[in-house]
């Protein structure tokens, strides 16, 4: 993370619940806004001046980096739960649609990282992460038996890649990925076809 602060030195706890509102505040804004929301805007309401943010996130791609990284972490912490769930398919599709959603609310987030000068190590690592997590999800649920096991990992995370990226433009966008991702969910069942696929 490129922010105004030492990185060797910890923050003062106002200046830490500043930094805190900040990203709270960019989280939202991003997500109503797209990543092109008002960064002044965004101070205001996490009630600090303009210069505080600036001193935390030199550019908007620093405040990018750091929400995306909180919003991976997020996702990479709930598939850890997820995988002592019961249910295997069930757990599988709680974080596909976790994942979707994600993709969704923070619409043009992926394109920002994608044009941008974003350290490469850093996003790489991201979508290693997320990989092992959807992996690890689906080869549970595929040794249950409740996957087929012709499913390929990294097939099923480009659908839903896909599934947001298709969607996210459609005034309905939500309801629209939630039928394609359960026309998904359905395809990746095995075994009982009178089972709902969540």
């Amino acid at each position: 993370m490129r922010t105004g602060q030492d990185p060797g030195r910890p923050l003062r706890a106002d200046a830490r619940r500043n930094y805190e509102q900040l990203v709270a505040q960019a989280k939202a804004a991003f997500a109503e806004f797209g990543v092109d929301a008002s960064l002044d805007e965004i101070a205001r309401r996490a009630g600090v001046a303009s210069g505080t943010l600036y001193r935390h996130f030199p550019t908007r791609l620093d405040l990018i980096e750091v929400v995306l990284g909180e919003q991976i972490a997020d996702l990479v912490d709930l598939g850890r739960e997820l995988l002592a769930a019961e249910d295997e398919f069930d757990a599988l599709a709680t974080w596909l649609r976790a994942t979707l959603d994600h993709g969704l609310t923070y619409r043009g987030l992926a394109a920002a990282v994608l044009n941008s000068e974003l350290d490469r190590e850093r996003v790489s690592a991201w979508h290693a992460e997320l990989f092992e997590m959807g992996a690890g999800l689906l080869a549970r649920a595929r040794r249950s038996g409740a996957v087929t096991a012709a499913v390929e990992d990294a097939d099923v995370l480009k659908v839903v890649g896909a599934i947001a990226w298709a969607a996210q433009d459609s005034p309905e966008r939500s309801a629209q990925a939630a039928r394609m991702l359960t026309l998904l969910l359905s395809g990746l069942r095995h075994g009982d076809p009178e089972r709902p696929a969540h």
